[in-house]
């Protein structure tokens, strides 16, 4: 480290501590834990600076501290440094982007897949909701955010990525190699699953999903259908406002979800009678694949007893980030937003808990219920599904009046 950075640190952390000090002594502090956090970080990065084995890299030290910092907030929150989210701003403007159609996030410390559309490069590959992606590109996910591994597993159609994944079951990492491609939004389905009774399948809820579901519903309808059986699993793409939109659609009255942050005034998204189509039974079928805007529809369903949640308890992601740039060049993601159930839980921490609860334990973990395989565009689901089952059971003694 040349003598002028050392001299630069110095007066740094000098600048620090006499604002610190200053504000103690002025009574100017709001919250004298802010302040007693100062002064902790200013004397750790002096203790590095000078009682380290070697001379410490002070810009990795500083990465890998907000890095640290921002993971202990939530799994969506993160750090850019002015190369990666100068590469993140270059990528975004590319509109034939290739990926490999997995939606991840992070748990245990690492980058997960939370779900994987069908057709996609993922899904050719094996990966699979569950999986851990201890490797993207040859880096750790350890302390990568998620805005990073998005930033590394995107690029130009045709190119590949390598990752190193840990199945569910397994502790050894297996590399694949995946073929980015331009993934097309996968549409919404949906026939006649059992005697008046509609199967319809969301893998996604990207802009138009809600009127896509609606143009569906209604033509279910008009065939004698009038019990319904919502599949979300999977589904964990698309903005808060589609799976709000959607959730209108099947319930007449009562809170569909409410947003609150600190610097975010609460609002409250409500029922609208004029726009429910939908009035008979639902059951709405969710897993840990199950993320974001979906969870709206879950959460409103289960919270205003408009039907069934059938399943296991969803990821936990329903949340608004915002992008802060930084005078070098980098970039905060930092969560400015929760998403609420009409129960008032915060749905990134708690996810939305099933009324039905049916837990599956793949067979690589000793259970005897085989977890479904991913469904294609057009598939309908086995009635041998035991979430599925489920639901059709609930539905066929469902004795709830129209909505």
């Amino acid at each position: 480290m040349s003598r002028f950075t050392k001299i630069a640190v110095v007066s740094l952390s000098l600048l620090i501590f006499s604002y610190v000090g200053l504000g103690y002594m002025l009574g100017k502090a709001d919250d004298d834990k802010a302040y007693r956090s100062l002064t902790v970080y200013g004397e750790v990065l002096q203790r590095v600076q000078e009682d380290y084995v070697d001379e410490p890299n002070l810009s990795n030290v500083t990465a890998g501290a907000l890095h640290g910092l921002l993971e202990s907030l939530d799994p969506f929150s993160g750090y850019l440094s002015p190369r990666e989210y100068a590469d993140f701003k270059e990528k975004q403007k590319n509109s034939t982007r290739g990926e490999i159609g997995a939606t991840v996030a992070k748990r245990f410390g690492y980058i997960v897949i939370v779900s994987i559309l069908p057709d996609s490069p993922a899904e050719k590959a094996g990966l699979r909701s569950g999986d851990i992606v201890e490797e993207i590109a040859d880096f750790t996910t350890r302390e990568m955010s998620v805005g990073q591994a998005n930033s590394l597993l995107a690029g130009a159609p045709g190119t590949t990525v390598k990752v190193a994944v840990v199945r569910r079951g397994k502790t050894e990492p297996q590399p694949v190699t995946l073929t980015r491609a331009v993934v097309p939004v996968p549409h919404i389905t949906g026939d006649k699953i059992d005697e008046g009774v509609a199967y319809v399948r969301i893998p996604s809820l990207q802009t138009g999903a809600a009127a896509e579901l609606r143009d569906k519903l209604q033509q279910l309808d008009r065939q004698g259908l009038h019990k319904l059986v919502l599949d979300l699993r999977d589904c964990a793409r698309g903005p808060v406002s589609e799976g709000i939109a959607a959730a209108q659609l099947l319930i007449s009255s009562g809170t569909i979800a409410s947003l609150k942050g600190q610097t975010v005034s609460r609002q409250e998204f409500d029922a609208a009678p004029d726009k429910a189509i939908w009035h008979g039974p639902i059951a709405v079928l969710t897993s840990p694949s199950t993320s974001g805007a979906a969870e709206i529809i879950a959460a409103a369903v289960g919270g205003n007893h408009r039907g069934d949640v059938v399943g296991e308890r969803t990821f936990g992601a329903a949340s608004e980030q915002k992008i802060i740039p930084l005078e070098d060049g980098a970039a905060l993601v930092l969560t400015v937003a929760y998403y609420y159930t009409p129960e008032n839980k915060s749905i990134l921490e708690n996810g939305v808990t099933p009324t039905a609860e049916v837990a599956i334990t793949p067979p690589e973990l000793g259970g005897e219920d085989q977890a479904p395989a991913p469904l294609g565009f057009n598939q309908l689901p086995s009635k041998d599904d035991p979430v599925v089952r489920r639901a059709l059971e609930l539905l066929k003694n469902d004795t709830r009046k129209a909505a």
